[in-house]
């Protein structure tokens, strides 16, 4: 079996903004139409019709992600300037109520909201999406159920969520919270091999669940079209160098657990139960409060299993050229995660459109 490539596409959603009340704005179709003729298939409309994600080409590695990226922040920055708007990139908007948003009509999304009803209309929120080629799909299974366990650690890292239609939620991702209420979301369930998920599949498709496998919307999954496992828990960050740091800690990831794979070894793996009690406190507390080491059956601060995940990729991250975005994780907690971010700037005046006008700011930030 030849070694996966362990190349790399990111996707992140962004939020359109009126620069004068600060509220989502529904991007023109004349807007929409100059970005599909600039950049293609790379642009995109989601569920709600503020909503624009962008998708870089497959990337060999974390360098040329980072330029893709880049480049494409620049490209929607520039286009929604021009017609007088700006992007915004945060797991939620702090003040815009879902039920004044309107919904994009596509079949695929008119099904969704027929099968969903409130529950997808309210579904407004904003992620971020990393693929990391994983080429034979029994792999792609065996790596998906060990790589369940660090979910939690980058997912702190990325809270960026706290405000939900003009209230602070108490929450560092609330976006979390809102997606949970979706079904097949959350972290995956364990199968011990591909013919057990594709079983599965087979089932929710036999019985009307789901059409195809892209409605299985895990935290972690094997991409219904593409060959590759898509890590989806994160909130799309402010920054690119956020970005950019959760994508090499996921090929990081990926590529130290698929060494071990090879050799008959593995990553010790626990109930999905388990590991939900990780998230819920990631979501709750970002890299402020403690998570369980399960191994040790105690709680931790944040920073301790951080330094445990940094050394366990320690070995592949200079074969990847990754090491400086990876042990960027440890300027994000000095920083703080951007919930913290946005809370600090509320926390000045109380006003929510400064917390709009920062995010818009960190996400030009090294752009423009």
């Amino acid at each position: 079996m030849p070694q996966p490539t362990f190349t790399l596409g990111i996707e992140e959603e962004f939020q359109v903004i009126d620069p004068v009340t600060r509220e989502l704005k529904s991007h023109i179709q004349e807007l929409f139409a100059e970005g599909e003729k600039r950049l293609k298939e790379e642009i995109k409309r989601e569920m709600h019709d503020p909503v624009i994600e962008v998708g870089t080409p497959i990337c060999r590695n974390v360098a040329e992600a980072r330029r893709e990226i880049t480049r494409l922040r620049k490209e929607i920055i520039t286009l929604t300037r021009d017609a007088g708007l700006r992007i915004a990139s945060a797991g939620t908007h702090p003040i815009s109520h879902w039920a004044n948003v309107a919904m994009t009509s596509a079949p695929r999304y008119d099904q969704i909201l027929y099968e969903l009803q409130m529950l997808a209309r309210a579904n407004l929120i904003f992620g971020l999406h990393v693929h990391v080629a994983v080429e034979d799909p029994e792999t792609r299974i065996a790596l998906m159920n060990m790589a369940s366990y660090f979910l939690p650690h980058v997912f702190a890292l990325s809270v960026n969520s706290p405000f939900w239609c003009g209230h602070n939620t108490g929450w560092k991702s609330y976006r979390a919270k809102v997606f949970e209420r979706f079904p097949r979301t959350g972290l995956p369930d364990h199968f011990d091999r591909l013919s057990d998920y594709e079983a599965y599949v087979e089932m929710l498709v036999q019985t009307n669940c789901i059409d195809n496998p892209k409605k299985i919307w895990w935290d972690v999954r094997p991409h219904p079209f593409f060959p590759t496992l898509e890590y989806r828990i994160c909130d799309v960050p402010m920054r690119v160098d956020e970005t950019i740091c959760f994508a090499a800690l996921f090929q990081a990831i990926t590529v130290k657990l698929y060494k071990l794979y090879k050799q008959n070894l593995g990553w010790r793996e626990y109930r999905r139960s388990l590991l939900n009690e990780n998230k819920a406190r990631a979501a709750r507390f970002g890299t402020g409060g403690k998570l369980i080491d399960f191994g040790r059956r105690a709680e931790v601060p944040f920073g301790e299993l951080l330094d445990e995940l940094l050394a366990f990729i320690d070995d592949v991250v200079d074969e990847l050229g990754s090491r400086d975005e990876v042990y960027y994780a440890r300027e994000i907690v000095r920083r703080g995660p951007g919930a913290d971010r946005q809370i600090a700037v509320y926390n000045q005046r109380n006003d929510l459109r400064d917390v709009v006008d920062y995010i818009v700011n960190e996400t030009e930030h090294g752009v423009i």
